[in-house]
């Protein structure tokens, strides 16, 4: 096991790694931007760390400050959380360079799997079913080219990087020649990496995910999958599992094929293979995540396994130690994403200090977050506070649960998505989970939005009372 480990991202998933490491006994360096001096995982940190200015590309991003912050203070191993460096394979290859770990897939994996249209073919050759789409696409020619191939509408997808950014859904030859420069641009400035591809576009899907875990000596499990179709932009709102979608035997061959395919090509470490489900059953692959995801607690709900703590065992060469078999799905898990958005103005990022907070609590209520009263959250980075995710026996008792966490969560200071997660879970579309990833679209965003800016309007005059 590692003598200690850097924790090289922010906000909730930083905290999430301490306590990892705390329960396994493993000290941790906090590394920190100057705008998270405050932060919760720097105040609970034993040792912590300044690798920058608040601008991501020189601190969190920047390889070398992370990598100098972990040789300074002795660690070695990294963890890099998700996004930032996380599926950065140069960076893992400097890592391992300077004769430290990279808590995640090896160099060599990342770079297999990097790019998301040779991922679709190497895995397509390993016996999964993949959407229709292109490869790298040369030029706008080419784009148009592909595109009249597959038929539209398509999707323009970047090849590095994910979370909705550089993703534009076209119907038109002239929709794609807009579209073109704008993808590029999104995706240059979040992933370095203008690189595109298209992909068919299915007007009726599920998003469904499956979580595997593959040790260092080739021994695969997946721990079932999640249901992530409640989206916005290509950016997930709410995520669950088992997902409705599908009945037990489709759900187990989705899930077997899974990391049968996976662990054939090589895979290593905690990984997600992403998935859309059409109105039959059938499932296309479309990409895979090499690192924790932010839904990752949804799956822990669900299977008692720590999935953090995995990840850093098999990084220090440990062996999975259970087969499939040994893991148990009980019940159903939901998570809801608490951002700092003002729904009422196009979800508009909010930056501020956090006059007052509490968690809610119950049976089967877990909160991940890094905020307390007096906080200030940043502007400089993603405006996600906090996961608030539920447990129950079975989808309705999970459901009820939520409602009631939702209602006792409080955040004061600034704007968040809750009232849009409280409007969700009243919509009977939501409740027969008989959804797919349009269903804002499909009910209408305006509706939810309506009735979340109610609640929150009845809220903040219930606390001025």
């Amino acid at each position: 096991m590692f003598q200690k480990i850097l924790i090289a991202n922010r906000g909730e998933i930083a905290l999430r790694i301490l306590r990892a490491c705390r329960q396994m006994n493993v000290p941790a360096v906090v590394a920190y931007s100057e705008a998270d001096i405050d932060t919760l995982a720097v105040q609970e940190a034993d040792e912590a760390i300044c690798i920058g200015p608040a601008e991501a590309k020189r601190s969190y991003l920047s390889s070398a400050a992370v990598i100098s912050a972990a040789i300074v203070t002795g660690c070695d191993a990294i963890h890099p959380g998700y996004g930032f460096l996380s599926e950065d394979d140069a960076f893992a290859d400097t890592v391992r360079a300077h004769g430290l770990t990279f808590i995640g897939p090896p160099a060599e994996v990342l770079e297999r799997f990097a790019s998301k249209a040779a991922t679709r073919r190497l895995l397509a050759e390993h016996g999964l079913p993949t959407i229709p789409g292109s490869g790298l696409l040369r030029d706008d020619a080419h784009a148009l080219d592909e595109a009249e191939r597959i038929g539209y509408p398509v999707l323009v997808k970047p090849s590095a990087g994910g979370g909705g950014k550089g993703m534009r859904m076209v119907r038109s030859p002239r929709e794609l020649e807009q579209a073109l420069p704008i993808c590029r641009s999104e995706a240059r400035a979040a992933f370095g990496d203008d690189s595109l591809y298209l992909e068919k576009w299915l007007e009726e899907n599920r998003h469904v995910e499956v979580q595997v875990i593959v040790d260092h000596y080739g021994n695969g499990v997946h721990l079932g999958e999640r249901d992530c179709s409640v989206q916005r932009r290509h950016q997930k709102l709410i995520e669950e599992a088992p997902t409705p979608a599908l009945g037990p035997d489709s759900r187990r061959h989705l899930c077997e094929e899974a990391v049968g395919a996976i662990v054939a090509a090589g895979y290593e470490n905690v990984g997600t293979l992403e998935f859309l489900v059409d109105n039959d059953g059938n499932h296309y692959f479309i990409e895979i995540n090499c690192r924790i995801q932010v839904e990752h607690p949804v799956t822990e709900m669900l299977t008692g396994i720590d999935m953090v703590a995995e990840q850093i065992r098999i990084a220090a060469g440990e062996p999975l130690g259970y087969s499939q078999a040994d893991i148990e799905l009980r019940g159903h898990a939901i998570e809801f994403r608490i951002a700092a958005e003002d729904i009422a103005h196009d979800f508009r990022p909010e930056a501020g200090t956090i006059e007052a907070y509490l968690p809610p609590g119950g049976p089967g209520v877990r909160m991940d977050s890094h905020l307390y009263t007096g906080y200030d959250v940043p502007p400089y980075y993603d405006s996600l506070l906090g996961k608030l995710i539920v447990h129950g026996p079975d989808r309705p008792t999970a459901i009820a649960r939520a409602r009631t966490a939702l209602s006792e969560l409080r955040v004061d200071g600034l704007p968040t998505t809750a009232p849009l997660h409280r409007a969700i879970l009243s919509h009977p579309v939501f409740l027969d989970g008989n959804f797919t990833t349009n269903l804002l679209d499909r009910v209408g965003p305006g509706a939810f939005v309506t009735a979340a800016r109610e609640t929150a309007a009845h809220e903040q005059a219930r606390a001025e009372a």
